[in-house]
């Protein structure tokens, strides 16, 4: 036998098992890899609240059990917020009611024409009284949008009528009828839809909803007036930011592929603005030219409310339109319950904005803070192992809050409001 077949037969037994050794290695990185973002090794727990002892917090933590019990996701998937968030995004929810609402117009002071859907309870509330949910969406969206959809046919079955706001410019078949479209902060539409519903329903209720953007107008709306929290039992604010300058600065940053998303939120905005580009600009081809010129080459949200929606109100700075239109600086006016929710893990909110519902339940004693560890960006889906159920945890957790507030009004004492905690009433409720 040849030098040259001694070395053949030396090195073929051992070529087979290197690979195999590379197999193996590329197989480990790759579950390494699929452990870390989805976020398998985490843990599931309560919500963490932050709230002060009272009669009525008590009450309201123990009637919604939501709020006090282990919130698990989905097994494979549900421990990442970018997963939860982009399920959220493209599907909303799966297998989406379509309840049959009522559209309503309503001629505003400058000539805009808000809308809202109106929908009727399916069914007597277990109180016995007429609630109504007023509810704001996230930005750009409006009844029509699956998760909305969902949550009101949840709501209707028990037994709330449902006001659902659809922000201005949202709707794709719905002319603007002024230059103008929504705002971070623009609580005008959302007041208009309130008044209407206190005057068309005299005797009903007010419980308060509103989903990321959505939450920051609600919350700048009853901080803006008093008068505004008249007849409202309490309001829940799901996944907003609180202040818009420092989300903005966030969203500029790469962490948790925020400057990611703020290229989709503002490649959805620049979607909205130019489908009602004629009646935004109006017919001047030069304020045409250099506006769109660029909106076309924004790639950020603040790009955008620079050189566009900021115009909208007037502002003369981008930091002015960001200060005007942050409920942070209003928050602090509500009395009525208030349950503010976010997640650890949404990819939208920055640590750092938890700051101000954080420091705000600790203060107030009708703020109750829920921090989860996992649900996205208004994702929360529920579900086994792969595939999430229709309702949420945000669905239920709401209902179940309104519920509960609405008991507490039905059976407290006399002596004893919504956000008191007054000794002896407490005494007489025990």
């Amino acid at each position: 036998m040849s030098t040259h077949e001694t070395d053949v037969h030396t090195i073929s037994p051992e070529m087979p098992a290197m690979f195999d050794g590379m197999k193996l290695a590329a197989v480990a990185t790759v579950l390494y890899i699929i452990v870390r973002c989805l976020n398998l090794k985490s843990t599931t727990a309560p919500p963490d609240l932050t709230y002060q002892d009272t009669p009525l917090n008590r009450f309201l933590l123990k009637s919604c059990p939501q709020l006090t019990k282990e919130y698990i996701p989905p097994l494979l998937w549900g421990k990442s917020g970018h997963f939860q968030t982009a399920l959220y995004g493209k599907l909303g929810r799966v297998s989406s009611p379509h309840p049959n609402g009522i559209r309503k117009y309503l001629p505003m002071q400058d000539g805009a024409t808000a809308t809202f859907d109106l929908f009727l309870p399916l069914g007597d509330h277990r109180t016995g009284d007429d609630i109504t949910m007023v509810i704001c969406p996230g930005i750009g969206n409006h009844s029509e949008k699956q998760y909305i959809r969902t949550f009101v046919d949840y709501a209707q079955k028990g037994g709330y009528r449902c006001a659902v706001l659809n922000h201005l410019g949202a709707l794709p078949n719905i002319e603007l009828t002024s230059p103008r479209m929504f705002t971070y902060g623009c609580t005008w539409e959302f007041g208009a839809m309130v008044g209407y519903i206190k005057r068309a329903n005299p005797q009903t209720q007010l419980i308060v909803v509103g989903f990321s953007l959505g939450g920051n107008i609600v919350c700048k709306f009853l901080g803006e007036n008093k008068v505004n929290q008249d007849r409202v039992l309490c309001c829940v604010s799901v996944c907003q930011g609180y202040c818009a300058l420092r989300a903005q600065e966030t969203f500029l940053q790469w962490d948790q592929f925020r400057r990611f998303y703020n290229f989709l939120m503002a490649d959805n905005m620049k979607k909205i603005i130019l489908s009602h580009r004629q009646s935004l600009f109006g017919h001047s081809i030069k304020v045409i030219e250099v506006d769109l010129s660029r909106l076309y080459t924004a790639t950020s949200l603040m790009q955008i409310d620079d050189n566009i929606m900021r115009k909208f109100h007037g502002h003369s700075s981008l930091k002015e339109y960001y200060e005007k239109e942050s409920c942070v600086h209003y928050i602090h006016n509500v009395e009525v319950p208030l349950l503010l929710v976010n997640s650890v893990d949404d990819p939208l909110v920055h640590d750092s904005l938890l700051t101000v519902p954080r420091t705000l339940a600790a203060k107030k004693p009708n703020v109750i803070f829920a921090l989860t560890l996992h649900g996205g960006h208004l994702g929360f889906f529920e579900g086994a192992v792969l595939f999430p159920q229709p309702l949420t945890w945000m669905d239920k957790v709401i209902v179940g809050y309104a519920n509960a507030m609405c008991q507490w009004e039905k059976q407290k004492p006399p002596c004893q409001s919504g956000n008191t905690s007054d000794t002896s009433c407490a005494k007489s409720k025990s």
